[in-house]
């Protein structure tokens, strides 16, 4: 069931709530759509009404060309959210899902001076990091399959369907050129508190590059006169670690939702 809009396929209502005092806004990890989010209104305040982004190339958007480069992406996915940013609102993102969002957060506030109340970021590792393994995207067919069969995001009996791949591959090499060719650029603090969360089992972030998530969040001064206790210093990040591997958003869904649930009301936001 979806919110329609005669004009705009990129914003699906898993459960239209008109009555919610915010949105959730959620952007998917590769090769994703916002299917992902289908069952998150069953497990979430009914205050909170979850606005999935579609990406072209999946789902409702199914016949439009996929977008290779994340500033294209990020400008294209705030013109068509921004009649839905008409109340409160907080952003999610896994793994892709989690550097998109990042980026449209910035970008909302430069071109429309919007902030959300709160940014989720799962399983990806912060933005100033560089990578360390070597780009995929623009590899021959059957090594970049055989990248994605390691990687072990892609259902085995996908990667063996050859008719099914044919119309997945565009999407995928998309999706990997804007994680591979992005380019971090030093921007201010983020002015929204940020909540990291990570998988205990993943292999493809670390610890380490999910605490450098630190750096984007904004602290606020402390009169040292109450020292560290103050909870506005302290509240601008946190991190919390799932047990799971790097697609804990599915198999840790309900303490995930939890969460975000907890991390919400905490700050009176739902």
């Amino acid at each position: 069931m979806t919110k329609k809009s005669p004009s705009n396929s990129w914003i699906t209502f898993p459960k239209p709530n008109p009555q919610a005092k915010l949105r959730l806004i959620c952007l998917p990890y590769a090769g994703g759509s916002a299917m992902i989010y289908r069952t998150w209104p069953n497990n979430l305040p009914e205050t909170v009404e979850v606005c999935a982004v579609e990406l072209p190339g999946r789902g409702r958007q199914m016949t439009l060309p996929p977008i290779a480069r994340l500033d294209t992406l990020v400008s294209e996915i705030a013109q068509n959210l921004l009649p839905f940013l008409d109340k409160p609102f907080a952003i999610f993102g896994h793994s892709m899902g989690a550097l998109i969002s990042f980026e449209l957060t910035h970008f909302l506030r430069f071109k429309y001076g919007l902030t959300p109340l709160h940014l989720f970021i799962s399983a990806r590792r912060a933005p100033q990091i560089l990578p360390t393994k070597p780009p995929i995207y623009n590899l021959p067919e059957a090594e970049f399959l055989e990248e994605l069969r390691l990687l072990n995001g892609t259902p085995e009996a996908v990667l063996k369907n050859a008719e099914l791949m044919q119309l997945f591959l565009p999407v995928l090499r998309a999706d990997f050129a804007i994680l591979e060719t992005y380019v971090y650029t030093q921007k201010p603090p983020l002015a929204c508190p940020i909540t990291v969360f990570g998988g205990l089992q993943d292999r493809e972030v670390s610890y380490g590059n999910l605490e450098a998530w630190r750096e984007q969040a904004f602290v606020p001064a402390v009169p040292e006169a109450f020292g560290p206790a103050v909870p506005e210093a302290i509240a601008s990040f946190s991190l919390q670690m799932i047990d799971g591997d790097h697609f804990f958003i599915h198999s840790a869904q309900t303490i995930l939702l939890q969460s975000i649930a907890r991390q919400l009301q905490m700050r009176s936001l739902v």
